[in-house]
């Protein structure tokens, strides 16, 4: 699913699949978004984290995806975002331009807003035009103080999320017609805060739950991209090992 405002020049295809309902309603109950460690995530996250949580090759890989597919101009929602949001330089260098008034609002510029629950960590991101402290399993909603969004992005954390529908259904009504949203998944996490059923299950079926997610909140032409099969060599530790799997789950709100 390629914006015909991305930046890519020498655009890759990505093997995907069309999703498709697989239940008559939402099939998820709160058993299955229970997690190991209930305290607080505002406890858990408290000391900010200044590493990646993919490594080399799935960044690399990211960014080539997001010169693709992301616009290059407008507003873009970052949401569990941190202190790095993985954007291809060309689209870091006008949202840094956007972020220091050098660019207008949306006209020129690329207005990222990031969302997350450790200030210092969205404090050192330099893309952020505007930075928003919410813990989204305490608020399961996206503000409106967004504004209007033509995209969306959620990098390796819709597996934390204990009210994903809820979340999902709030963030399509800030999207303008025609925005797509990007949950990025890879087979990493802390699991003592993943939910339960995420745990349980194979890499298939967490795509497919994905899927459950933005198809049940009112997203629609969900795809499922392989980015990265994981499969090779030039990944993990030094380039030394099998690099890591990477999917993006998206859908349009094709609602106006």
């Amino acid at each position: 699913m390629a914006s015909p405002s991305s930046s890519s020049s020498n655009p890759t295809t990505y093997p995907s699949f069309r999703y498709h309902p697989r239940h008559p309603s939402f099939p998820y109950t709160a058993r299955d978004f229970q997690r190991q460690d209930e305290s607080p995530d505002t406890d858990f996250y408290s000391a900010p984290r200044y590493v990646t949580h993919i490594d080399d090759h799935a960044i690399s890989v990211l960014r080539e995806y997001y010169a693709q597919t992301l616009p290059a101009k407008g507003r873009v929602l970052d949401f569990c975002s941190s202190w790095v949001s993985h954007f291809p330089k060309e689209l870091e260098a006008r949202a840094v331009k956007t972020a220091r008034g050098q660019l207008a609002d949306r006209d020129e510029g690329l207005e990222v807003v990031g969302m997350g629950i450790n200030e210092k960590e969205l404090a050192a991101n330099p893309i952020l035009r505007t930075r928003l402290l919410r813990d989204l399993n305490e608020q399961p909603d996206i503000p409106a103080e967004v504004g209007t969004l033509d995209a969306a992005t959620c990098v390796v954390s819709i597996d934390y999320l204990i009210h994903p529908r809820e979340v999902l259904e709030s963030l399509r009504a800030r999207m303008k017609k025609g925005g797509v949203v990007h949950l990025v998944v890879s087979n990493r996490c802390f699991p003592t805060k993943a939910v339960g059923r995420w745990l349980r299950v194979g890499e298939q079926e967490k795509l497919l739950m994905v899927g459950d997610y933005l198809y049940w909140s009112g997203w629609r032409e969900v795809e499922i991209v392989t980015v990265c099969d994981g499969k090779g060599e030039g990944g993990g530790w030094f380039g030394m090992g099998r690099p890591d799997p990477l999917w993006v789950v998206t859908g349009k709100n094709v609602d106006g």
